[in-house]
């Protein structure tokens, strides 16, 4: 039967409209169930506190239970994998970090592509690394360290939480920049301390949450923050980019979704997640971590991990950087 023109119109406009009905009515009702927040790094750790607040804050704001899962091991790549693979349905999110934008490059062989495969929703912290020395070694300032390390090549040693670690690429990018040359002693996580208050390695960049009691006790001289800006922590401390202009490093996290995750359920996401940045109770929580919040659009957040997957890229490759 041949419909009138009128209708057939009526019924085309429909079924367009059915499915971004179907999309808003999604969005409305989400979350139906309780929402797992995968986070690859072990409990009491940054990322795991970071997790717990905001998933306390969403259970509030949407009267569904955010669950915390450590999924630990492969630096994150095992909890990206998870959430990469899930249902695209927004009850399965990534709390993702600054290790995600290296790995991207240090690691040949994942089964996923962070950028292809985790949708971004918002960003939540950055935390300064603090370029700090053991107090034998003469430098002072960021500028005494690169004209000692010049003059002494080979023998200052720099210490990280491990190959490929924020602490790692830091300082690969800060001998890049500087043309100073460092030999890299990776140890695993903070065991890095030990040597480095015994003067067996001279520098590391170091986070600032781990760094912070040895700084104030005056064990460990700190010669900068890696960050644009000064810490709130060490408002006394420059930046290594006040010397090295153009230097910027960080540890950050944020949330991410399997791609494909509706746009409307991100971008709810995103406002609730925005809004718990500005609650005054997790804000003096994330200030004792010594962070800075990053807030703003999905859109902002998935530009600034392309610039540092970008970034991070550079260095692995003129480092030549491989995976322990």
């Amino acid at each position: 039967m041949r419909l009138p023109r009128r209708q057939f119109l009526q019924l085309a406009a429909g079924a367009v409209a059915l499915p971004a009905l179907s999309r808003i009515a999604r969005a409305q009702l989400y979350p139906t169930r309780p929402v797992r927040v995968i986070e690859g790094f072990g409990a009491g750790g940054t990322p795991d506190i970071v997790a717990r607040l905001l998933g306390q804050w969403l259970s509030e704001r949407f009267g569904q239970p955010f669950v915390i899962e450590n999924r630990t091991g492969a630096t994150g790549n095992i909890a990206t994998e998870a959430v990469a693979r899930a249902a695209p349905d927004g009850h399965t999110l990534l709390l993702a970090t600054s290790a995600n934008s290296i790995n991207a490059t240090l690691y040949q062989k994942l089964n996923f592509n962070f950028i292809r495969d985790i949708a971004p929703v918002a960003g939540l912290i950055r935390t300064p690394l603090v370029m700090e020395v053991n107090p034998s070694l003469p430098a002072k300032t960021v500028p005494e360290f690169i004209a000692y390390a010049k003059a002494n090549p080979g023998k200052v040693n720099m210490a990280s939480g491990g190959t490929g670690t924020p602490q790692h690429v830091a300082g690969e990018l800060f001998s890049s920049m500087t043309g100073v040359s460092m030999v890299h002693v990776p140890y695993r996580g903070a065991l890095a301390f030990p040597d480095l208050l015994a003067g067996q390695v001279q520098v590391m960049f170091g986070v600032l949450p781990s760094s912070i009691g040895y700084i104030r006790a005056g064990k460990l001289r700190p010669l900068a923050v890696t960050t644009a800006v000064r810490s709130d922590e060490l408002p006394d401390v420059p930046t290594v980019g006040d010397f090295v202009p153009g230097f910027e490093a960080s540890g950050w996290q944020g949330v991410g979704a399997p791609k494909d995750t509706p746009a409307e359920i991100v971008d709810k996401l995103n406002r609730e997640i925005n809004a718990g940045l500005t609650d005054p109770k997790i804000k003096a929580r994330l200030a004792e971590l010594g962070a800075i919040v990053f807030s703003g659009s999905p859109a902002d957040f998935g530009n600034f991990i392309v610039n540092e997957v970008e970034k991070w890229g550079k260095v692995i490759r003129a480092a030549n950087i491989k995976p322990e």
